[in-house]
C-alpha cells in the first residue's frame, strides 16, 4: 500500500505567495459571523442607494384611514403593510427602508471628518512631538472633557439643526478619539529602521509621514473606524430622536422612534421596529470591526 506523500514545500510555497490582502480576505470570510454581518451590511448599503427598488410604498404618502394599522404578520394586520404604519398613515417598511439613506449618509460623511481631522493632528502630534505634541494633546483633553452628547446637541440647538450642520458637528466630535490612536500609532513606530532610512536620504517631514509612516498603521485606522461609525449611527439617531437631526417629513430611525413614543402602548410597532433597524446595523459594524481586529492581528496570521 503506498502513501502520496504531501507536498509540504508547494504549499507552504503558496502561503507565502499568497498576497496580504487575499489572506485578510480568506481569514474574514472563513467564518460565519462575518459573511452574515456583511451580507446585512450589503442589504442596508443597497437600501440606502436604491430605496425606490425596495420600497413596497412612499413613505411620505400619509392614508389617515390607515393610521396606526398592525404589521400584515398579526392577526388583525393589513396587507401588504408588512411592519404596519404609523400615526399618519404611512408605511413603517418604506420609512426604515429611506431612512437608512439618511443614517449611512450623514453617519459616514461625519466619520470622513472625524477621520481626515484626527490623522492628520495624531501624525503631525506623534512624529513632530514638543510643543506641537503638547498643544493638540491639550486640544484633545479639552474636547474629551465635555460629555460628547451633551456638546453635540448644544451646538446644533444654536446653529440650527441642518443636514450640513449635523454632518460638521458629528465629525468634529470623533477627531480627538483619532488623534489619540494614531498617535500612540506614530510613537512606536517612528523610530524604527524604515522611518530612519527614509530620513536619511532626504525624504521630507510631509513624506515620512504620510508616504511611509501612514501606510504601516493603516490596520488600526481601518478597525478603528468601524466602530466609530457605529458610534456615529447611534449618535445621529439620538439627536434624530431628539429633534436636533434631519427635520420631518424625512424619515430617520431615531426620528420614528421619536413619532412612536406616544402611541407606544396602542401601536408598539411604530418603535420597535426602527430599533431594531438601529441595533441590527450598530451590531454589524461593532462584529465587523472585531472580525477585522483578529484578521489584521499579524501574531494571528499563522493560525
Amino acid at each position: 500500500m503506498s502513501v502520496t506523500p504531501v507536498n509540504v514545500d508547494a504549499t507552504s510555497k503558496r502561503a507565502r505567495n499568497e498576497s496580504p490582502s487575499a489572506a485578510v480576505m480568506g481569514r474574514l470570510l472563513s467564518k460565519k459571523a462575518t459573511i452574515v454581518s456583511l451580507v446585512l451590511l450589503l442589504a442596508a448599503l443597497f437600501c440606502a442607494m436604491f430605496p425606490t427598488l425596495v420600497a413596497p410604498f412612499d413613505p411620505y404618502n400619509q392614508e389617515l384611514v390607515m393610521r396606526l394599522k398592525a404589521p400584515a404578520f398579526l392577526d388583525r394586520g393589513v396587507a401588504g403593510h408588512w411592519l404596519g404604519t404609523d400615526h399618519l398613515g404611512r408605511d413603517i417598511l418604506s420609512r426604515i427602508i429611506y431612512g437608512a439613506r439618511v443614517t449611512l449618509l450623514v453617519s459616514l460623511l461625519a466619520l470622513v471628518v472625524s477621520l481626515v481631522i484626527g490623522v492628520v493632528a495624531g501624525l503631525v502630534a506623534g512624529f513632530l512631538g514638543g510643543r506641537t505634541d503638547a498643544v493638540i494633546l491639550r486640544l484633545v483633553d479639552m474636547q474629551l472633557a465635555f460629555p460628547v452628547i451633551l456638546l453635540v446637541i448644544s451646538i446644533v440647538a444654536v446653529l440650527g439643526p441642518s443636514l450640513t450642520n449635523l454632518i460638521v458637528i458629528m465629525g468634529l466630535s470623533g477627531w480627538p478619539r483619532f488623534a489619540r490612536l494614531v498617535r500612540g500609532a506614530v510613537l512606536s513606530v517612528r523610530g524604527l529602521e524604515y522611518v530612519e532610512a527614509a530620513r536619511a536620504i532626504g525624504a521630507g517631514k510631509m513624506r515620512v509621514m504620510f508616504r511611509h509612516i501612514l501606510p504601516n498603521i493603516l490596520s488600526a485606522i481601518i478597525v478603528y473606524s468601524s466602530f466609530e461609525l457605529a458610534r456615529m449611527i447611534l449618535l445621529e439617531a439620538t439627536l434624530s430622536y431628539l429633534g436636533l437631526g434631519v427635520q420631518p417629513p424625512e424619515p430617520t430611525w431615531g426620528g420614528m422612534i421619536s413619532e412612536g413614543q406616544k402611541y407606544i402602548t396602542q401601536a408598539w410597532w411604530v418603535s420597535l421596529f426602527p430599533g431594531i433597524a438601529i441595533a441590527t446595523i450598530i451590531l454589524v459594524f461593532n462584529m465587523i470591526g472585531d472580525e477585522l481586529r483578529d484578521a489584521l492581528d499579524p501574531q494571528l496570521s499563522h493560525e
